[in-house]
């Protein structure tokens, strides 16, 4: 038996014959062509073929992996819709060179990919993975090669150097058991993706060889590990606890329809996190109390233009109609950082974590951030609607969001439109804003802390470089005493506080965070079953779980 460790993106457990993924060679000819416009004619088909491709890919993904996944696809498909400084690249070296289209794309795809890796936004280096992702479909239509051949018709854990996030949704699920990879981050897309459809894979395994091929295995997720070729005593024990794991699964569908309440009587609402009103379902399938955070930018990102007022209206209606009388909170657009959008032609930036983002733009674009003000609150109508104001430092920045708010509704009341009563509040996600948390609560009717950015930049650790993971630290006693003062202060103030980030669906902190007095919890929608079982289970009259920060 051969033990190999890695990096697990999910606490599962994996059981099947390992299959080792490679792709087809593809060998490009650097030979002149004769007939430059066929390879032009070629080159204009594949690129249309590949962005019908991207947008199939975008519907599976958000099916398989919900909205957040599936915005790569759609930053795939802009990259052969908008680029003009890449679709000129290639377009010239065929013209200018005489040279075939798969050696155009080639060049000029590799290039493009080379810029972006040579730049210091680790954003922006991560989008080079994505060039040649896309480079290599479109060298797969030229050559008729398919990449997908290489999954085989027997279910199987892949193990491969990487998967690029089109081949992770591409493959056939019922066949797919686990992945296993040398290269790869967990922040990277693949791990997101894997994340997203509870796939147990396991990154950074680095004494991964070919001689696995064939050879039966366990991925343990739980231990980080895989064992090539397990004995019958260890292959008996984990297929074991990989079933309990499925009926643990299906015993949380007994919680559907039951409250959020601690052993001793203290009830938290257990919020899903959406991107969209394609996201819907998956709030009432996992029995979401309501929705914590809308991330209303999917609605920017997904458009090929900035969206009417129309448009946003549409979007947020049906989620707050669908799900009435459930509470859904959206975040004004939170656009900027790790989120670009072409249309809204904003700067490059050294460091964009820091930059122009977020609320910074709605209140200098004031024209922009109005059109969804004005829809949000004609949606309001519709159902139990929030609105949430992200990257908040200052006092003065809520006041002005206020008022440009009190704008919109005075129109809207001039024009005869409907509107709901509405509470309004603010993310805490910057340590000014924690630190002026008691200020900041007499502005407001809550608080939503975005755990993610409030420990970047806490720690002052770039989420986005996959080089820190070892120095980063999401239970840093730093931000859990952020979270702490913000929570104490909302109290102090009357307002109710809770929790969209990623830790709240960390069921290790979960005792500390309804001790620290969190009023709700905002989680993925998958997450909503395991992290009511865990609060159901939480005796506060008890001694901690473990010792608070």
């Amino acid at each position: 038996m051969q033990v190999a460790t890695g990096k697990s993106i999910l606490n599962r457990i994996a059981v099947g014959k390992i299959r080792i993924y490679k792709v087809p060679e593809r060998v490009i000819s650097d030979a002149l062509v004769d007939d430059v416009q066929a390879e032009l004619d070629r080159f204009e088909a594949a690129r249309v073929r590949v962005q019908d491709q991207q947008m199939v890919l975008y519907e599976k993904a958000l099916v398989q992996a919900g909205e957040d996944a599936a915005g790569i696809f759609m930053f795939h498909y802009g990259l052969l819709e908008d680029d003009e400084d890449l679709y000129e690249a290639v377009t010239e070296i065929i013209t200018g060179q005489k040279r075939s289209a798969e050696y155009a794309v080639k060049e000029a795809f590799d290039n493009q990919a080379e810029a972006f890796a040579t730049m210091s936004d680790p954003y922006f280096q991560a989008r080079s993975t994505d060039v040649i992702d896309v480079e290599n479909d479109v060298l797969d239509v030229l050559m008729g090669l398919d990449a997908m051949s290489m999954q085989g018709t027997e279910p199987a854990i892949l193990v491969a150097e990487d998967f690029a996030p089109s081949e992770t949704v591409k493959l056939d699920k019922s066949l797919l058991l686990g992945m296993i990879t040398r290269e790869g981050s967990s922040n990277s897309h693949t791990a997101i993706l894997a994340r997203s459809m509870n796939l147990p894979t396991l990154i950074q395994c680095k004494e991964i060889n070919d001689s696995w091929d064939g050879k039966m295995a366990i991925l343990d997720g739980y231990n980080q590990c895989v064992y090539v070729d397990p004995t019958e005593d260890l292959l008996k024990s984990l297929t074991a606890k990989q079933q309990e794991d499925i009926r643990k699964k299906a015993l949380l569908q007994d919680l559907k329809g039951k409250t959020s309440t601690t052993i001793d009587g203290r009830t938290i609402r257990v919020y899903a996190n959406i991107g969209g009103p394609q996201d819907v379902g998956a709030v009432q399938v996992n029995d979401a109390e309501g929705v914590g955070l809308f991330r209303s930018e999917f609605v920017y990102l997904n458009s090929k233009d900035d969206p009417s007022e129309e448009e946003q209206f549409g979007a947020y209606r049906r989620v707050l109609e669908t799900l009435a009388p459930k509470q859904v909170v959206i975040r004004t657009c939170d656009i900027g950082a790790d989120k670009t959008i072409d249309y809204m032609n904003l700067d490059h930036e050294e460091n964009p974590a820091l930059g122009f983002r977020a609320i910074r733009i709605c209140l200098t674009r004031k024209d922009f951030f109005k059109r969804q003000l004005r829809a949000l609150l004609r949606a309001s109508a519709y159902g139990n609607l929030a609105i949430m104001f992200p990257m908040i430092i200052s006092v003065r920045e809520v006041k002005e969001c206020r008022a440009i708010l009190d704008e919109c509704r005075k129109e809207l009341e001039k024009e005869g439109a409907a509107m709901g009563d509405i509470e309004v509040g603010i993310m805490i996600e910057t340590p000014a804003a924690a630190l002026c948390a008691d200020e900041l609560a007499q502005e407001v009717d809550f608080f939503s802390i975005g755990t993610n950015d409030l420990t970047q930049y806490v720690c002052a650790i770039d989420r986005q470089n996959a080089k820190l993971e070892p120095f980063s630290d999401t239970h840093h006693p730093a931000v859990l005493r952020a979270i702490r003062m913000t929570v104490e202060a909302g109290h102090r103030h009357g307002i109710w506080v809770g929790i969209c980030g990623e830790l709240g669906a960390d069921l290790s902190l979960t005792d500390t965070f309804l001790r620290m007095g969190i009023d709700e919890l905002s989680v993925n929608p998958t997450s909503v079953l395991p992290l009511r079982k865990e609060i159901r289970g939480i005796d506060l009259r008890q001694p901690p779980k473990e010792q608070e920060a």
